[in-house]
């Protein structure tokens, strides 16, 4: 397999730009650091985990911007959109509904669903673009 295909820091900016213009929310970083964090997991994951199942690298960025808080606001719906994102990018479609994307990201924000559940439930919910 071939590497995956990441997300780099300007495409979850302009995206989550474009979340808060639709949605609403507080403009602005709260801590970039964070952010680099969160980007960096799946990398870091896959290189020296050498995990390449892009539900579980999909469900690190996830994880990672959903309890690094690294957005002023927004930062669930920039981690539904990071993992669309990077599905996408590596020829994977989620499909789920609304109401079931809303119920496991609020519960991952809150600590009731692990980040290992978040890629069962990707997994589950993965077709090929």
């Amino acid at each position: 397999m071939s590497e995956p295909r990441w997300i780099a820091k300007q495409a979850v900016f302009l995206l989550h730009a474009e979340s808060l213009a639709e949605h609403g929310g507080a403009e602005g970083i709260r801590d970039e650091g964070a952010l680099e964090s969160a980007l960096v997991k799946p990398i870091n994951q896959y290189t020296y985990a050498g995990t390449s199942d892009m539900s579980v690298l999909a469900a690190a960025y996830a994880a990672g911007l959903s309890r690094n808080h690294p957005f002023l606001d927004g930062n669930i719906r920039a981690a539904f959109i990071t993992i669309c994102l990077v599905l996408a990018l590596n020829w994977l479609r989620l499909v789920a509904t609304q109401v079931d994307a809303a119920r496991v990201m609020l519960a991952l924000a809150a600590g009731q669903l692990s980040e290992a559940e978040l890629a069962e439930w990707v997994q589950s919910h993965l077709e090929p673009r």
